[in-house]
C-alpha cells in the first residue's frame, strides 16, 4: 500500500469506528471493530516501524474519541508487531516480496485463520485491558467473542467486495 492509500484507510476507518461502530453494541456486548482491518492490509516489505506508528495513531485518534484511554492504542500496537510473523505462517518464503494479503492473493481459507488470529488477539485484548479484572468474566467472554465475530462477518463481506471489484 501506498502513503496515501494508508492514510486515507486510517482516516475512513477511523471515521467509521468513531462514528458508527462504537455506537453498535449488539445484545449489550458485541461491537465491531474494524480498525484491525487496516493491519490486515499491511504487506509483506511494509517496514514494521511504519506498521507500528501507523497502528498506534490510529488507535490513539479512535480512543481519543471513545472515551478508551489508551486501550484502542495497545490493542492496534500488539497486533501490528505481530502480524508480520502471523503473515509469514501463511505466505511461503518463495512469494513476492510485496505480497499483499487478500483472500485473492491468499485464498479463502488462509485468509480467513490469518485475519481470525490476528482479530481475535485484538478482541482479547482490547477487552482485558477494558475489564482489568475477570470478576464478570462471562460478560468479558461474550465481549471477545461477539465482538470477535462481528469484526469477521464485516472483514469477510468487505474482502468479498474488494475481490469482486478486482
Amino acid at each position: 500500500m501506498k502513503a496515501t492509500q494508508t492514510l486515507l484507510l486510517t482516516i475512513v476507518l477511523c471515521l467509521l469506528q468513531v462514528f458508527i461502530f462504537s455506537r453498535i453494541q449488539l445484545f449489550g456486548f458485541a461491537t465491531p471493530m474494524l480498525q484491525v482491518y487496516l493491519v490486515l492490509l499491511f504487506n509483506r516489505q511494509f517496514p514494521r516501524y511504519a506498521s507500528l506508528l501507523w497502528s498506534f495513531f490510529c488507535g490513539l485518534a479512535i480512543d481519543s474519541f471513545s472515551n478508551t484511554p489508551g486501550i484502542g492504542t495497545a490493542s492496534m500496537t500488539l497486533i501490528a508487531m505481530m502480524q508480520p510473523s502471523v503473515l509469514s505462517m501463511f505466505v511461503s518464503n518463495e512469494e513476492e516480496e510485496d505480497f499483499a494479503p487478500s483472500v485473492v492473493s491468499m485464498g479463502g481459507t488462509k485468509y480467513f485463520v490469518y485475519a481470525s488470529m490476528l482479530t481475535f488477539v485484538f478482541c482479547l485484548a482490547f477487552f482485558t485491558l477494558e475489564t482489568f479484572s475477570f470478576f464478570n468474566w462471562q460478560r468479558w467472554l461474550l465481549s471477545v467473542v461477539g465482538s470477535f465475530v462481528m469484526t469477521m462477518i464485516m472483514v469477510i463481506v468487505i474482502e468479498n467486495v474488494r475481490k469482486n471489484f478486482r
